[in-house]
């Protein structure tokens, strides 16, 4: 199992911004995302970022507000949040996986551990 390891979540302002990081250790994947879940609520799909960076795809709720990004040089994705809203609080997980886009968390195969973002209003 080859670990993804997040980092950067935590405690920020409504309108703040944070930028979380996703770093494989050992390997390159074709492709990334970030999922979150709230307390209580399913695991939701976040945003998608293919091999070349070209392609991503974004939830509706995160649109304009989330950027995902990835440094292939690094193995590192990273998931960039501005505006933040109190209803962005969540523990947000990083996945990877062989193969193109899908916003299905059954469909990776690798994933962190998560870290937690606290938007407070």
């Amino acid at each position: 199992q080859v670990p993804l390891v997040e980092s950067g979540g935590g405690l920020v302002q409504a309108g703040g911004s944070l930028r979380l990081s996703c770093a494989a250790s050992g390997r390159t994947f074709s492709s990334y995302a970030w999922f979150r879940q709230a307390p209580g609520k399913e695991r939701e799909f976040v945003a998608f970022i293919s091999w070349s960076g070209v392609n991503t795809f974004y939830e509706d709720f995160v649109k304009g507000r989330f950027t995902i990004s990835r440094d292939n040089a690094k193995n590192t994705v990273y998931l960039q949040m501005n505006s933040l809203k109190p209803e962005d609080t969540a523990v947000y997980t990083c996945a990877a996986r062989v193969g193109s886009f899908t916003d299905s968390s059954s469909m990776y195969q690798y994933w962190g551990q998560g870290t937690q973002v606290t938007v407070s209003s």
